[in-house]
C-alpha cells in the first residue's frame, strides 16, 4: 500500500480556486504523495499561492513553464518530473474527497488493475453541489471508449510500474481523452463506483465550449488514432448523439 502517488495539476490563472484544490490534497487520508503543480505562465497570484504551500510541505512541488503551452504541455512537464509509482490527475479548480487516494489505490492493488477512475459530483462555480453525480462504467475497453470519453480526468490514476510514464499528445484540447485511448490499447480501464471527487462547472475553463471540442475529437480519431474517414465520422456522430441524450 505504501506506493508513492504523483498528483499532476496544471495551473493557469487559477488563484480563485487553487487553495481549495490544494487543501483537498492535503486532507487526503493516504499521505504518501507528491503534488506537482506546473504553472503555464499565470499572470495572477497562482505562483505565490503555490509557493506559500510549498514552503510548508515538501510534498508540494512548483514548476513554471518558460512559455504558455496549454494544459497538456503543463501536465506532461509534471509527468516528466514525477517520481511516483502511480500518476493521478487533478485540475486546479477541482477537488478530491479525503478518502480518494486511499480507496482508489486499494482498489487497484487488490484487483491488480493498472488504469482506474471513479464517480464524481458536479458543483457550481461557488462550490455548491448540483445534485448531479457522474457514475463511471465498471469496465471500459478501447472500442467502447471510442464512442465517447467515459472517464473524468480528475478521477484517473494509472500505474507507472505497468505502463511506464505515459504522456498526453501535443494537441491543445482533448489530450486527456487521447491518453486514455492510448492506455486502453494496453489494458482495460476499471471504474470504482464510489464518489471521490467534485468537478467544478460554470467557469471559463478549457472544457467549456463543447462544440469547439468536436474538432479536437475529430483530430484524435484521424490524426492520433489513425482511423479511417468513415470510422471517424461514425464515432464523432455517436459522441454527438450520446451528448445530446445526456441533456434529456
Amino acid at each position: 500500500m505504501n506506493a508513492l502517488i504523483s498528483i499532476i495539476t496544471p495551473v493557469y490563472n487559477a488563484e480563485k480556486y487553487l487553495a481549495d484544490t490544494m487543501k483537498s490534497v492535503l486532507a487526503q487520508t493516504y499521505t504518501h504523495w507528491e503534488h506537482i503543480l506546473v504553472d503555464d505562465c499565470s499572470s495572477d497570484g497562482s505562483a505565490s499561492l503555490v509557493k506559500s504551500y510549498e514552503a510548508k510541505d515538501s510534498r508540494i512541488k512548483y514548476h513554471r513553464l518558460v512559455e504558455n503551452g496549454g494544459a497538456g504541455v503543463a501536465r506532461n512537464k509534471a509527468i516528466e518530473l514525477a517520481k511516483g509509482h502511480y500518476i493521478a490527475f487533478l485540475d486546479s479548480d477541482d477537488q478530491w474527497y479525503p478518502e480518494k487516494l486511499k480507496r482508489q489505490l486499494s482498489f487497484m492493488q487488490q484487483n491488480e488493475y493498472h488504469f482506474t477512475f471513479t464517480d464524481y459530483d458536479m458543483v457550481d462555480e461557488a462550490g455548491k453541489n448540483l445534485a448531479k453525480r457522474v457514475k463511471c462504467k465498471p469496465k471500459v475497453t478501447y472500442n467502447s471508449a471510442l464512442y465517447k470519453n467515459p472517464i473524468g480526468c480528475l478521477t484517473v490514476m494509472y500505474s507507472v510500474v505497468f505502463f511506464g510514464k505515459q504522456y498526453m499528445p501535443s494537441i491543445r484540447k482533448r489530450q486527456d481523452y487521447a491518453l486514455w485511448l492510448h492506455l486502453l490499447k494496453k489494458t482495460n480501464g476499471y471504474g470504482l463506483n464510489e464518489c471521490l471527487a467534485s468537478y467544478r462547472t460554470g467557469n471559463a475553463s478549457i472544457s467549456a465550449n463543447k462544440f469547439d471540442l468536436l474538432k479536437y475529437e475529430w483530430s484524435i480519431y484521424r490524426d492520433v488514432e489513425r482511423l479511417s474517414w468513415f470510422k471517424s465520422v461514425f464515432y464523432l456522430l455517436s459522441a454527438i448523439i450520446l451528448k445530446l441524450k445526456s441533456y434529456f
